[in-house]
């Protein structure tokens, strides 16, 4: 297959697992290459993301490395045989790269949790919120720069809107309902919003009250999604320059125990909607 520029976050992982196995199994990339009947370098390639697999090729190398997974090796050859082109590549060229791994990382999701602390979650959020966040933080945009980050946070939606939508969890804390991002009329809209998407089946808002005792949250927003098997999860942290994606092992296990902690002392979601409309009438 043909040498991509630049691998997406997908690729990249496809790219990260076929060399965890490779190392796994004690084998060097010049022997994996002997094994498969290839040169070293297209090897380096396949590893690097720069370089495809079909899923022949792909299941030969499982093999060669002694993996008897099936089920993590064909979700393996799903994302190499993967050739979705989604809403999101209208962006590119537009927006920085890891805001195009996201919403590709939201649409294959077999399930997204959000923990935030400080804002609302971004796929909750109203046009207004976003435009008055985007342009607070970043005051240096032209009004088109931040109406085209709207545009985008807006169509990151459709995972809880399309006919098959991603179950969703958001813990949300007190803090973050509180603040007021726009005026108070926007700020009303915003929990409204919240409050009607709730109701939906596929969505779970709990609300981390401020009056916890021996709280010490999550660090940070934490974004976590569920892969097609649970080796293939992934963590998305807020970094300098965007999104930072998370796929160690040892780290999907230490962010999916702490998620469930906070989870475990949130407000239900049925205590969680009737302090959200309290908050409302505040305003």
């Amino acid at each position: 297959m043909g040498t991509k520029r630049e691998p997406t976050a997908r690729q990249m992982r496809l790219a990260v697992e076929l060399r965890r196995l490779r190392e796994a199994a004690g084998i060097s990339s010049r022997e994996a290459a002997a094994l498969l009947g290839v040169n070293s370098v297209q090897i380096s390639q396949i590893e690097s993301g720069t370089s495809g697999v079909s899923e022949e090729r792909l299941r030969r190398m499982a093999a060669n490395y002694a993996c008897v997974d099936e089920e993590f090796i064909s979700a393996l050859a799903g994302i190499a045989t993967d050739r979705t082109q989604g809403w999101w590549e209208q962006y590119r060229g537009l927006l920085a790269t890891p805001f195009m791994d996201l919403p590709e990382l939201e649409h294959h999701a077999s399930y997204r949790w959000d923990v935030d602390f400080l804002h609302v979650p971004g796929l909750l959020q109203t046009p207004e919120y976003s435009r008055s966040l985007f342009s607070y933080v970043n005051p240096e945009f032209a009004k088109t720069e931040v109406e085209r980050w709207v545009e985008h946070r807006m169509k990151r939606r459709i995972i809880l809107e399309r006919a098959h939508p991603v179950p969703y969890k958001a813990l949300v804390h007190e803090a973050a309902l509180r603040i007021r991002v726009g005026d108070r009329r926007a700020s009303r809209a915003q929990l409204t919003r919240i409050l009607d998407l709730s109701e939906a089946n596929h969505v779970t808002v709990r609300v981390i009250p401020l009056d916890l005792n021996d709280f010490g949250g999550a660090g940070s927003a934490m974004v976590y999604a569920g892969g097609p098997v649970p080796k293939l999860d992934t963590i998305v942290r807020d970094g300098p320059n965007g999104p930072v994606f998370i796929d160690a092992e040892a780290q999907l296990l230490r962010y999916r125990t702490l998620f469930h902690r906070v989870e475990a002392v949130s407000l239900d979601p049925d205590r969680s909607r009737d302090y959200i409309h309290l908050l409302t009438k505040e305003l």
